[in-house]
């Protein structure tokens, strides 16, 4: 590749951030990841950092982190949590008949989890935060001890 197509590649990505904003938009993508917006959180990364100009493959990579082997423990720990901080019993979800079919079983499912809606969104949003706050940090201290040990490893040219 050469060197105008690299530059154009690194600031379109904004891969050559500083650790802050690198670590910032990680930390963005895993809120996103936690949104209820499911099946749309790739589009609303990269709205985000468009807006924003944030690292692409940071906000990709924090927004990753919801696919389908961690969707269902994420969103019912979110929904757990918004339980307990709204004082709403989450015994009714074994209330759903999986043995229905048809308009049926969607009216019974919408029943039962229209009780849990305002958990969903509590939940997820406060875990969310929680998450992207921790990702930012740890990713932030990861990249500024990586350039660190950089810098101490580049010999210093003499006078």
């Amino acid at each position: 590749m050469n060197e105008r197509a690299r530059r154009v590649v690194q600031a379109l990505l904004h891969i050559e951030d500083t650790p802050h904003r690198t670590a910032l938009a990680f930390g963005v993508g895993v809120l996103i990841a936690f949104s209820p917006f499911l099946g749309i959180h790739m589009g609303i990364a990269l709205i985000v950092a468009f807006l924003f100009r944030l690292n692409r493959v940071a906000i990709l990579l924090g927004t990753y982190i919801n696919n389908p082997w961690t969707l269902a423990p994420m969103y019912l720990a979110g929904t757990s949590l918004g339980c307990l901080l709204l004082g709403v019993s989450n015994d009714g979800l074994e209330g759903i008949d999986w043995e229905l079919t048809g308009a049926a079983f969607r009216e019974t499912l919408w029943q039962t989890l229209r009780t849990y809606m305002w958990p969903f969104l509590v939940g997820n949003t406060l875990l969310g935060i929680v998450c992207g706050l921790v990702g930012y940090f740890l990713l932030r201290r990861f990249l500024e001890r990586r350039a660190a040990a950089r810098a101490a490893a580049q010999p210093v040219p003499e006078a």
